[in-house]
């Protein structure tokens, strides 16, 4: 797969979306309806969250906690025309610089989903695979472990890190305090270990929620509601733990607006993602919604787009 074929390619489809108008067109709706863009990254540049920043604010939208969000679904809040929710997934170390400093700098509210464990060892486990990969060690690809069962991930994944030690890729401890001290940050729990949760039984679900939660809860001296899924993969029985756990909300990678309507699952609330190292021009197609029913139809006729959601 050539990424900058990919890149292009997808800076070619966006720019004749942009020229077309689509784009201008689509942001007009959402500053005229009740509708709230749910943007979510994950390990951003600092150029491509501030540019992102910048591009929501042009439009004037209407910034959004997910406390904001919280307040809308009790209806102690109105729901806002054009509003938009920032979100991002895994806690990288890069955030504070990258994230964190330009949603002080711009005062916006964002919330970051930590994954604990790797907060504690280092760096997540895809990274240690992709790693020995790099170094030429046999391993089962990052996919493929996805889809193996949670006891069977974590041996192997054991066996690869006592192999090597990798740079810490994670945040530490004291900079999710320190995350959770700023006005505009909100932490969020997203697992202990990372785990694909229907890869799971059901006590390791319940120990990967639960556990992720005392953690951050310990660390930052406030009580998590917040949640989003690894790999936005869940179902009923994760849905019934979370709110046995009582969380308020959780967040999946569904590519949608958050509506009236979709707030009435506050367990399944949708997020579009943010297509990091791809350009601008596509990521501002992607957030406005314009890319989501359009990248099936490429993928079907363009194999560069397959590799890449």
């Amino acid at each position: 797969m050539n990424v900058k074929a990919r890149v292009l390619g997808g800076w070619l489809v966006a720019s004749m979306l942009l020229l077309s108008g689509a784009l201008k067109r689509r942001m007009k709706k959402i500053l005229n309806e009740e509708c709230i863009l749910s943007i979510f990254f994950h390990n951003p540049s600092r150029e491509e969250f501030e540019q992102c920043i910048r591009w929501l604010k042009k439009y004037n939208l209407k910034f959004l906690s997910v406390q904001d969000i919280e307040r809308i679904i009790q209806n102690n809040q109105h729901f806002p025309k054009g509003g938009v929710l920032i979100t991002v997934d895994d806690g990288w170390q890069s955030n504070e610089a990258n994230v964190i400093e330009v949603a002080n700098n711009y005062q916006v509210p964002v919330t970051i989903f930590v994954a604990t464990n790797p907060v504690e060892e280092g760096s997540y486990w895809w990274v240690h695979v992709a790693k020995a990969k790099e170094k030429g060690i046999e391993c089962v690809p990052v996919q493929t472990l996805k889809n193996w069962s949670n006891e069977e991930r974590l041996l192997k994944v054991d066996e690869i890190k006592r192999s090597f030690p990798i740079e810490r890729s994670a945040l530490t401890i004291d900079q999710v305090k320190r995350a959770a001290d700023s006005n505009c940050v909100t932490i969020g729990a997203h697992t202990d270990t990372h785990p694909i949760l229907t890869t799971c039984n059901d006590h390791h679900v319940v120990e990967e929620i639960q556990v992720s939660k005392q953690k951050l809860e310990n660390w930052t001296g406030k009580e998590m509601r917040y949640f989003a899924y690894p790999n936005g993969t869940y179902g009923a029985r994760e849905i019934e733990v979370l709110k046995k756990l009582r969380y308020r909300l959780a967040f999946s990678t569904q590519p949608d607006y958050l509506l009236p309507g979709s707030l009435k699952n506050k367990y399944e609330l949708p997020r579009i993602m943010f297509l990091e190292g791809m350009s601008f021009e596509e990521n501002i197609c992607r957030i406005a919604g314009l890319w989501a029913p359009l990248g099936a139809r490429l993928k079907k006729i363009f194999p560069i787009f397959r590799k890449f959601n």
